[in-house]
């Protein structure tokens, strides 16, 4: 069937493959949540911030 070097090489294959398809998982779902709701935070901030300004 298989060595013991083509063993350790499909063992090698299959983390690799694993530990990419997590960061494909974290950089397409996880990552743009929060890059937008700093956004949304930042935009909240300054709006009342105006609001702030208007009323002085």
């Amino acid at each position: 069937m298989f060595t013991f070097e083509q063993y350790l090489g499909f063992l090698a294959f299959l983390t690799i493959l694993t530990m990419g398809f997590w960061l494909m998982i974290f950089l397409v779902s996880i990552l743009p949540y929060w890059i937008g709701g700093s956004l949304y935070e930042n935009w909240k901030m300054k709006r009342a911030e105006k609001k702030n300004k208007e009323l002085k």
